[in-house]
């Protein structure tokens, strides 16, 4: 599957059951929270065995996200608290763990923007605008939607646990 897509685990839209390992967190949208939800999220994966490289890969794409929720998410998404979940399933072949972002800030599909090209030259390339292209790159999977004037964006990995 390619990265940054829709998760093929369920329909867009659903709700996810409740799943024995997770863990939440509540910041508000400044850079020391986001500090704050990064340690939160190397300590949780560490403590879940969630392979280095892979965490390492969450905590990317959680910074972007929320950089994108401070700087583009207007003055609701400021105000309001984020909430954070990390859920973690192990199974005997697959596990995964995504992080959940839900926000109060203005509406944004990620899913609905189209892949970037890359410039091929430093010629080319511009300044900023690819924080969406490192987490669908950083991701195995995305989910979105928008409920009750939240934002719920969802990123994840999976890793082989044998």
């Amino acid at each position: 599957m390619p990265k940054g897509r829709q998760s093929p685990d369920r329909p867009a839209g659903t709700e996810r059951p409740a799943l024995p390992g997770f863990d939440e967190l509540t910041i508000g949208a400044n850079g020391a929270e986001a500090r704050r939800a990064s340690e939160w999220l190397d300590t949780t994966c560490r403590q879940h065995n969630v392979p280095q490289g892979l965490a390492e890969r969450l905590a990317l794409c959680l910074h972007e996200v929320l950089a994108n929720v401070i700087t583009h998410g207007g003055r609701t998404a400021l105000s309001a608290p984020i909430r954070l979940l990390l859920e973690i399933t192990l199974e005997q072949d697959c596990s995964k763990a995504s992080v959940t972002v839900s926000d109060a800030g203005i509406a944004f599909n990620p899913l609905s923007v189209p892949n970037r090209v890359l410039p091929a030259t430093l010629g080319e390339a511009s300044v900023g605008g690819l924080g969406l292209v490192m987490i669908r790159r950083c991701s195995d999977w995305l989910d979105y939607r928008h409920e009750d004037g939240h934002n719920h964006l969802t990123f994840g990995a999976r890793w082989d646990a044998r």
